[in-house]
C-alpha cells in the first residue's frame, strides 16, 4: 500500500491536480504504530516507498526524529488519522476544478446532490473556508467538516476554500476515487454556466 502512495501522487500530477511539489499523502494501517506521510517540498511524481516518511506514534502523539521531513499538512493529516480504528488513508491535492467551483460560490455538497454517481458513492461535506496553508486553524477546520468523533468521519471528502480538497478512504486510490468523482462533478456544474443560488 505505501507502493500506491507514489503511484496516487503520479496520477495527480499526470491529471494537474496538483504541481510539482504540492499535495500530500499519509496512511496509518489497523493496529500500527507509525503513519507513513509523503515529505515535505520534494516533486510528487518522484515519491516511492523509500521516499516516503514513517513516524512513530508515542503515548498517542506522533514522535519526529532526526531526518525526519514529513509535509506541511503533517497536522491536518494526524487529526485524521491519530484515533481511526482501520486502515485509513487521507489524500490532500489542490484539483482544479474542485477549487473553482468553491471560488465561484458553490457549496460541494449543494453542487453534488443532483449527480448520484457522487452521492451513491461518496459522502461530501461541507466546504472549509478559506484559511492560511499549513495552518493549525485549516487543520483543525478540515477535521471539524470531516465531522471526526474518535477517529471516526461522516464524509469521505471535503473541499478547502481558495487551497484544495482532502479525501479519506481505505486505501490512497479509494480516497483518489473520491476526488476524481467530485472532480468531474465540478467540472460539469462550471461547465453548465449555472450559478450557485
Amino acid at each position: 500500500m505505501i507502493t500506491a502512495i507514489g503511484d496516487v501522487m503520479r496520477e495527480c500530477y499526470k491529471r494537474g491536480w496538483i504541481t510539482t511539489r504540492d499535495g500530500n499523502v499519509s496512511l496509518r494501517q489497523e493496529g500500527a504504530n507509525k503513519i507513513h506521510i509523503t515529505p515535505t517540498a520534494v516533486r510528487k511524481y518522484l515519491i516511492y516507498p523509500e521516499t516516503v516518511d514513517s513516524l512513530r506514534i508515542r503515548d498517542g502523539h506522533l514522535a519526529l526524529d532526526d531526518g525526519d521531513d514529513p509535509s506541511g499538512e503533517l497536522e491536518m493529516h494526524w487529526l485524521l488519522l491519530k484515533d481511526v480504528p482501520e486502515t485509513r488513508c487521507v489524500l490532500h491535492v489542490h484539483s482544479t476544478n474542485i477549487v473553482a467551483a468553491m471560488y465561484a460560490g458553490w457549496s460541494l455538497p449543494d453542487a453534488a446532490a443532483a449527480f448520484p454517481e457522487v452521492y451513491r458513492y461518496t459522502r461530501v461535506g461541507p466546504n472549509v473556508p478559506s484559511l492560511p496553508a499549513v495552518s493549525q486553524e485549516l487543520a483543525e477546520a478540515t477535521a471539524v467538516a470531516f465531522g471526526i468523533d474518535n477517529g471516526i468521519v461522516d464524509y469521505d471528502v471535503v473541499g478547502q476554500a481558495n487551497h484544495g480538497v482532502c479525501a479519506v478512504g481505505n486505501s490512497p486510490w479509494d480516497a483518489f476515487e473520491h476526488i476524481e468523482r467530485l472532480e468531474h462533478i465540478c467540472q460539469i456544474v462550471l461547465n453548465s454556466g449555472i450559478t450557485p443560488k
